[in-house]
């Protein structure tokens, strides 16, 4: 199955939820991205190349530093990985997904993509096959998306607040989602403009003002409160790629029902937990080991966290 933008195999068709080699295949591909644009900062240090941020990285075209690379091993592979960044996130334009030449293209009516929301980070379309493109806009210059942010805390060791992204963070985002069973999603492409596009499995939104506590993907660990408080619904601890992270904004507007009548998330916000603020306080990274081996442990050990 070819998608009707790009040309390029896709699993994703409207509503259709993918099977589970498929759905492993995207997780992996998520993965590959993140740790290539690793790779490609690696690289760009090594020839004394420093972004002002990850955008500067993630547009580089394939023959950026083509006439550098015989001039030493690092400028080679620095070029080996620009080439190995764009094989996992081609740049295309906006042109290629039915949008015109205008200021504000995203704006205008697109006869092959039919708007069907959005937000601050992006906006959804809907294709003739139902399936779901997502567009992550840049915003104030060179951020995209959001992550979360962390400060000592007054009455918690440590507070949480949602602010601007990077491109890393988005597609950890990604990866994320898909991690915890959410609405398969693909990586297309990133524009010349630094607009990323997505590619979602349709689902059919929730009431808003759901209660969703009791509905929540199960992986992620309950935050008990004197630990922290974020300004997003639902924190939760998540261990990824050997590391914790918070994840949140986990209300109503965030799922979708999918085929089968399933709840699966579309969006969330994340976080690398802080990792100097945790290893200045004995309390909070003693029950993050804990809840690494079983995330069932209390706050305290041998203290039960409805006793707290």
């Amino acid at each position: 199955m070819e998608d009707a933008f790009t040309g390029k195999p896709t699993c994703i068709a409207g509503a259709v939820l993918p099977g589970d080699a498929a759905r492993a295949a995207l997780q992996h591909d998520h993965g590959r991205r993140l740790e290539a644009l690793a790779r490609l900062g690696a690289a760009a240090a090594q020839c004394d190349l420093r972004a002002d941020t990850d955008r500067d990285l993630v547009l580089l075209a394939e023959d950026e530093v083509i006439l550098l690379e015989g001039t030493s091993p690092q400028w080679a592979a620095f070029g080996a990985a620009i080439r190995d960044f764009r094989a996992l996130l081609p740049l295309r334009s906006l042109a290629d997904f039915g949008f015109g030449g205008e200021e504000e293209p995203l704006e205008e009516a697109n006869p092959r993509l039919h708007r069907i929301g959005g937000g601050v980070e992006a906006w959804a379309f809907a294709a003739a096959d139902g399936s779901v493109y997502k567009f992550y806009r840049p915003r104030e210059g060179k951020t995209i998306g959001s992550r979360f942010g962390f400060a000592r805390g007054e009455e918690t060791l440590l507070r949480a607040a949602a602010g601007l992204g990077d491109y890393r963070a988005l597609l950890e985002k990604l990866l994320i989602i898909q991690l915890l069973g959410g609405m398969p999603t693909e990586v297309l492409a990133v524009t010349p403009e630094g607009v990323l596009v997505a590619k979602q499995v349709h689902g059919e939104p929730l009431p808003q003002g759901d209660d969703m506590s009791a509905r929540l993907p199960a992986s992620p660990i309950e935050i008990p409160s004197r630990f922290l408080r974020a300004d997003r619904d639902h924190p939760r601890l998540l261990f990824l790629r050997d590391g914790p992270y918070l994840v949140a904004d986990l209300h109503a507007r965030n799922f979708v029902r999918g085929e089968g009548g399933g709840l699966h998330l579309i969006d969330l916000v994340a976080g690398c937990w802080p990792g100097r603020e945790t290893a200045a306080d004995p309390l909070i990274a003693e029950w993050l080991g804990r809840v690494r081996a079983d995330p069932r442990a209390p706050a305290l050990p041998g203290s039960p966290d409805d006793q707290l």
